[in-house]
């Protein structure tokens, strides 16, 4: 427990968390705004999927608020005082992506609710009634798929040490990489089914026949790829000088 305040102490001591968390929600409530405004008054409002649709955007500042959160460290020197006062580095690790999944959690819920909420009240329609579990899931999912983008973007970080690598490398990945996959003749689509953010974003989208996973089984997937790159990352750690 000492451990995660000390976690929570140093990401919260600096501005980057506060500026990223703002522009978190700032994205995906704006997008949502933009969207509700441009709709016709016969539309008969905003679809959930349409509302949400900024969460991607949000996604993005997030894994850069978790990459910032090992990458400065390194960047500062400061990760030397951690490691002399734990020496148990992979423990560092793990606290310091429970700290940044904690946070992204939390943000992945408010993203994702307000996202709603403005919907609600700028272009209201029966897409956005709140009437069954498949409903529900694509707004309670945006938490746990952030909080595990979150750990897996704080393995990367690790791993590369360098802010700019890190975030470029998470950013063309999430928005970029597996989309190009898909276009792959043949094999792409197949492929693509099972790149990491392309799975976990099914939890955020109506149920899909044509997927190898349901949307749980998916976002389970994500977070097992997470687990993987962060012990990647623990192990690397271990054996490298900070």
């Amino acid at each position: 427990m000492t451990l995660l305040a000390v976690e929570r102490i140093k990401l919260f001591s600096t501005r980057s968390p506060w500026w990223c968390a703002f522009a978190a929600l700032a994205l995906s409530t704006g997008f949502t705004a933009l969207a509700a405004m441009s709709t016709e008054d016969g539309d008969g409002g905003l679809s959930l999927p349409s509302a949400t649709t900024g969460l991607q955007f949000a996604l993005v500042v997030v894994l850069a608020l978790a990459a910032l959160a090992i990458t400065t460290e390194y960047r500062f020197g400061t990760i030397r005082s951690t490691f002399q006062a734990v020496p148990n580095r992979a423990a560092v690790l793990v606290a310091k992506a429970v700290v940044v999944g904690l946070v992204a959690l939390l943000l992945g819920e408010l993203a994702a609710f307000g996202s709603w909420g403005v919907a609600r009240v700028l272009a209201p329609g029966p897409g956005l009634e709140l009437a069954d579990a498949e409903a529900w899931r694509q707004l309670l999912g945006a938490g746990p798929f952030f909080a595990f983008a979150a750990v897996l973007a704080v393995g990367v970080g690790a791993l590369l040490r360098h802010t700019a690598g890190a975030v470029t490398l998470l950013m063309l990945w999430a928005l970029m990489a597996e989309n190009l996959v898909g276009v792959i003749p043949n094999i792409g689509p197949d492929v693509r089914e099972w790149l990491p953010f392309t799975a976990g974003g099914r939890v955020l989208d109506p149920a899909s026949p044509g997927a190898p996973l349901g949307p749980w089984g998916s976002l389970a997937y994500f977070a097992a790829v997470a687990v993987l790159v962060l012990a990647a990352a623990a192990v690397v750690v271990r054996r490298r000088d900070a």
